[in-house]
């Protein structure tokens, strides 16, 4: 399939091209002087449609690919400017024409009828929906990826010039804060007339300049005219066709105008469509801003998940979805915005997977103990969020924001699995577990914006955080994982009593508040200058409690010895005053800064109580070279302390899976890293091409390592502050260009070096007390990823549109190397004005150095669409895994041991789906 695809792409190009001329010139004003940005559009005079179009670059040159023998008008604008119209004929040569602009000047009777597909004014970049789309669109992403600048990842995250965009407004309202995923897979793509990119962009206007806001994007959609103050969307409802009972309904409603919006969404299936995931309910913010990123502390609040995790999209042996979401932004005044969302999610799947694990030894760093899994697990989640807004602007001098929001879930898996370890075979075993949890936070913020003068402004934020989390883990085991303590000390045992079968169980609970507050004061030295002073606080409280006991034969319950017991209190806080000073010269920002910090912390626990306090300073550089417009060089260097939870204090054994054992150490103290990033960019519109890429050094000194005993696939682990330095490096580079208006062609390679220092104790040294880094095994480990991605695809209006990628993937942990190569193909085709066909086509061979793992394996969704002229309804009929792959492979590395799983998928399915739209 990837050789017709291939010959048919060159097959058109071949055509297209051998009947073309170029058209090249420049904009300058009556002065002779170039005009940066200007926009120069032709039509066709016979057919009056665009035929293509160009932004002028520095010296103000345009170019662009013309057909020969043809009437062509060229039209040119540029604000401020007498927009103006040349009618010319091409021939077999190529065309040069020089236009120039006359400023301040109205002529009667010259209008410009087609838009531009791309406009650029100051950090705003206008994308014009309608010239970029051919009719088989559906949704705001299908248009998003056909824009240049623009990338959309499976994960619905949407990057534009290399940065990833944080917010998603339409009409300047939020669409569900926090995630763009919902609405790049649901925004009906014929609402779109315009899509705007807001570079360097700041919610609060009078903070816009005073911080360093390149990196920060947004992207606001504006609707067609018929799609105000009108309900929109569509409602979908399919069924399977042939073997196989899968169902789906996806109703979806909108309804904007100037005063409220209103957005609903629904989806019912079990084709496994996950309208969002419970790894995107964990890391859903709601769009609630790092306040402290500048001050230099980090406090890791960890998550005490078991690790229950949904496998995405049609990845696994079954999924079943119930979904629905509402989004409101009401203006009761022209200075007030109430806003906010609700989210519901309940999934049921079933997962099958096979895992072969390779535990390292810690001296040649070869393959010391192989452990085999088959496990059949069933899961069952449910969460909720919701998010309420307010927002006060009365005037251009204050700004008052608050927010709050509530995130609830009740999760739980069933899994059983039979466990092969070489050579220990006396290990060999089967497992049943129980895993469940309702974790459930509480976060608002405050926000207060005032501008004193034109030289003052204040600006004060708060943050609170209440969390409270439960992990429930019950294992039922065949043998006792832990009858001898491999790290030589008798207290790091559970100290099981003898049984048929081992059922342990164990409780946590932990609770967190947690408050943040800071006060800064910028004041304009001159209008290029300014200094920032910084007061803040972060305070912290966290109650640890676990409990780990044993039910016997006779169902009576052993609650162990006091190892298995926790009960800890941990205080942390950090008063901190930061002084930064940014000022610009010429084409460079700099911003250098230096915070002074008070740590005051404890943890209490077992009638102890262990303080850490100190003093540190810490400094910060951020500094912009900016090239040009859309060229620029920016360099950041950061000092970090970072701090951990409650956690890894706690001195009671921790169960934390079926064959590991975890205690914390009260005498745990801070870790502290550098970080230098250099990041470049460079978006042409001249030539329409993107190049951007960045690199980015961590060293992370008296980090918290792990210290580990390995008794066979058995393990218990504490943790302590090691002076061995933690390094990583990673490297990206991106090229796209967009050319001849019809192509798009990208490359993109992400490596990634990583160096650990983990630490194994010896079981054969003789050693009886606790162990240590001193008296351990030093395990350094290196990883290197590697993933290289190459793509090229067309958008044509009238004829097929392929898509043609392949993507390289090397994944090397220590003593094993992983390969993926992964060649991929996608069609689209609108014919007959009612008939789409679409398919998406990838091909997997993935295998190791020793091809001891070689499996093969590719996936084939396609669909054909009919759209009844003149009417609302549509049909699709289609599959997925056409092919009917039965499993798919994956790789992963922990530090201590690598692995490889095989897990099943869902088998190939036909449905008949129906939509309407309003």
């Amino acid at each position: 399939m990837n050789k017709l695809l291939l010959g048919l792409f060159l097959l058109l190009s071949g055509y297209s091209y051998s009947q073309n001329i170029r058209l090249e010139g420049t904009v300058k004003d009556s002065l002779g002087l170039p005009l940066e940005m200007a926009n120069v559009m032709v039509v066709n005079k016979v057919t009056n449609e665009m035929e293509s179009y160009a932004i002028t670059n520095e010296a103000g040159k345009y170019q662009m690919i013309l057909k020969a023998n043809t009437q062509y008008i060229l039209k040119s604008s540029y604000i401020g400017f007498t927009a103006q119209e040349i009618t010319f004929t091409t021939g077999t040569e190529n065309v040069t024409k020089n236009i120039v602009l006359q400023q301040g000047v109205e002529l009667a009777g010259l209008e410009i009828t087609y838009e531009m597909p791309v406009t650029i004014k100051g950090d705003t970049i206008v994308y014009n929906s309608d010239s970029f789309t051919n009719g088989s669109e559906r949704k705001l992403e299908d248009v998003l990826k056909k824009l240049p600048g623009v990338e959309v990842n499976d994960d619905g995250e949407v990057t534009v010039e290399g940065k990833t965009v944080s917010k998603l407004m339409v009409e300047g309202k939020d669409f569900f804060d926090g995630d763009t995923k919902l609405g790049v897979k649901n925004i009906p793509a014929d609402a779109l007339d315009k899509i705007e990119v807001l570079r360097n962009y700041n919610e609060v206007s009078q903070l816009k300049g005073l911080e360093n806001n390149q990196d920060n994007v947004a992207m606001n959609i504006k609707l067609k005219d018929g799609k105000k103050n009108f309900w929109f969307g569509d409602i979908s409802a399919g069924a399977s066709i042939g073997e196989g009972e899968r169902y789906l309904a996806n109703p979806k409603l909108f309804y904007y105008s100037p005063k409220y919006s209103i957005n609903v969404i629904g989806n019912l299936n079990n084709n496994g469509d996950l309208p969002l995931t419970i790894q995107d309910y964990f890391k859903f913010t709601g769009g609630f801003r790092n306040m402290m990123r500048k001050g230099g502390t980090n406090f890791n609040i960890g998550s005490n998940d078991l690790g229950i995790a949904l496998l995405r999209n049609n990845r696994a042996k079954e999924i079943e979805t119930k979904f629905g979401a509402a989004n409101f932004s009401y203006n009761p005044t022209k200075a007030l915005t109430i806003s906010g969302f609700g989210i519901f999610n309940s999934s049921r799947t079933e997962t099958e997977t096979e895992t072969r694990r390779q535990i390292l030894d810690p001296q040649s760093g070869e393959t010391q103990t192989t452990q085999e899994t088959a496990e059949k697990s069933l899961q069952k989640s449910e969460f909720a969020v919701f998010k309420l807004s307010g927002s006060y602007i009365p005037n251009k001098n204050l700004h008052v924001d608050y927010d709050a929001l509530v995130k609830s879930s009740d999760q739980r898996e069933e899994s059983g699995l039979f466990s092969s370890v070489f050579p220990e075979t006396i290990q060999d075993q089967e497992i049943y577990g129980l895993k469940k949890q309702r974790p459930f936070s509480f976060n608002q913020n405050f926000n207060l914006y005032y501008t004193l003068d034109d030289k003052n402004v204040l600006a004060f934020e708060a943050q609170h955080l209440y969390q409270d989390e439960d992990p429930f883990y019950n294992a039922n085991l065949g043998n006792n994982p832990f009858p001898d303590s491999p790290i030589g000390d008798s207290s790091l045992n559970l100290g099981l009593s003898p049984a048929t079968r081992y059922d342990i169980t164990q409780e946590r609970f932990v609770i967190t508040n947690k408050v943040d507050a800071k006060l800064d004061y910028y004041y304009m030295v001159t209008p290029k200058s300014n200094i920032n002073l910084t007061l803040g606080n972060t305070h912290s409280y966290q109650s640890f409690n676990s409990d780990i006991f044993q039910i016997l034969d006779d169902n009576s319950q052993d609650n162990l010895d006091d190892n298995s017991k926790n009960d800890v209190k941990y205080s942390f806080n950090d008063v901190f005053l930061g002084l930064h000073y940014k000022f610009i010269t010429g084409k460079f920002t700099f911003n250098p800064g230096v915070t002074f910090h008070s740590y005051n912390s404890y943890n209490e626990q077992l009638g102890a109580k262990i303080e850490n306090n100190f003093y540190n300073v810490l400094p910060d550089v951020y500094a912009l070279y900016q090239i040009k417009k859309s060229e620029s060089l920016t360099y950041t260097y950061n000092m970090t302390t970072e701090f951990t939870d409650v956690t890894n204090f706690a001195q009671g054994l921790i169960f934390t899976n079926y064959n590991s054992l975890f205690r914390g150490n009260p005498y745990l103290e801070n870790a502290l890293y550098q970080n230098h990033s250099l990041r470049y960019f460079k978006f042409d519109m001249f030539s329409f091409t993107q190049v951007f890429g960045s690199i980015n050094y961590n060293h992370r000194m008296d980090a918290v390592k792990s210290l580990a005993g390995y008794n066979g696939a058995n393990s218990i682990s504490t943790v302590e502050n090691s002076n061995f330095a933690d390094q990583s490096l990673t490297g990206m580079v991106g090229y796209n260009k967009s050319f001849w208006r019809y192509y798009k062609a990208s490359v993109m390679v992400n490596l990634s070096w990583n160096k650990f220092n983990n630490f194994r104790f010896d079981p054969n040294s003789g050693l009886t007390g606790v162990p240590t880094i001193e008296n351990s095994i030093r395990q350094a480990n290196e990883q290197f990823t590697q993933s290289y991605t190459t793509s090229f695809a067309t958008n044509y209006k009238t004829v097929p549109n392929i898509e043609v990628g392949y993507t390289l993937s090397i994944n090397d942990y220590a003593d094993n190397k992983f390969y993926n190569h992964r060649p991929f193909a996608k069609l689209d085709y609108i014919f007959w004005k009612s008939f789409t066909v679409t398919a998406d086509y990838q091909f997997n061979h993935y295998y190791n150095d020793t091809r001891t793992s070689d499996n093969k394996y590719d996936f084939l969704d396609a669909y054909v669409m009919y759209t009844v002229p003149g009417n609302k309804w549509e049909f699709k009929v289609g599959g997925t895994n056409l092919l009917n792959t039965t499993s798919l492979n994956t790789d992963s590395f922990n530090q201590f041991s690598t692995s490889v799983s095989k897990y099943r998928v869902q088998p190939r399915y036909l449905m008949l789906t129906v939509r309407y739209s309003l």
